[in-house]
């Protein structure tokens, strides 16, 4: 037989997948999809007293290796990889009841993970909402004339997770001034402003942002003073 991927005395007992029709050298059972071999000669599962054992396929880690922990007997399953000259696991061979037990712990931690996902995805929701409502204080702060809804829906714009828009900058966290009048002002320049239409019909951004730039201003400073502006 070729090498094991894995030395025989670290995987404990070694069960094949033949390449070639075996037959049992006990019972002449087969041909056998599994077989030990014993003093080189092959045995089907029952004969090797292994029979009452299930196939758990590899791709699991967790699940096989609570599988192994659960069951008082268990095998590797190994088959030849001919293209790398060497066997290979499949997967373990594992007492049901053993799996079974190993499938209710997994899924206990799945549960857990679940749990888990759910509180943090509820603590990131009200961690946004509190920073949208500061960012949106601000906002009023530094442009008492900007309508609280509108202060609102732009700190609510600027402020989504994972948007990479300025209030999730590092500025825009630390609630800069800077990052603040930038979300204004963009709020401005594409919900009061012909900015949006100008870059439809084909104007270069930074001519459209000429174009439009007394406009913005011109809101900033009616909210700046305290006056109704456009919004």
């Amino acid at each position: 037989m070729a090498r094991l991927a894995t030395p025989a005395h670290r995987t404990g007992i070694v069960v094949f997948q033949p390449i070639k029709r075996r037959h049992c050298g006990e019972c002449h059972a087969g041909p056998l999809p599994l077989l030990v071999l014993e003093e080189g000669a092959p045995r089907c599962l029952d004969c090797a007293d292994l029979g009452h054992l299930v196939f758990l396929p590899r791709g699991d880690t967790a699940l096989t290796r609570r599988s192994r922990e659960e069951s008082a007997l268990s095998a590797v399953v190994v088959r030849f990889n001919r293209r790398k000259a060497r066997y290979e696991r499949q997967g373990v061979l594992v007492e049901e009841a053993g799996l079974a037990r190993a499938e209710e712990r997994c899924l206990a931690d799945a549960e857990a993970r679940r749990r888990r996902r759910v509180r943090d995805a509820r603590r990131r929701i009200a961690e946004d909402l509190r920073f949208t409502e500061a960012f949106a204080a601000e906002i009023r702060r530094l442009f008492p004339g900007c309508p609280a809804e509108r202060a609102r829906a732009i700190a609510a714009h600027a402020s989504v997770r994972g948007s990479g828009r300025v209030g999730r900058s590092a500025a825009g966290r630390a609630l800069s001034e800077t990052a603040v009048v930038s979300a204004v002002a963009a709020s401005v320049r594409h919900m009061d402003t012909p900015y949006d239409q100008l870059l439809m019909s084909g104007v270069p951004r930074h001519e459209a942002r000429r174009r439009i730039g007394a406009a913005v201003e011109t809101v900033l400073r009616g909210w700046r003073s305290g006056g109704a502006g456009v919004g």
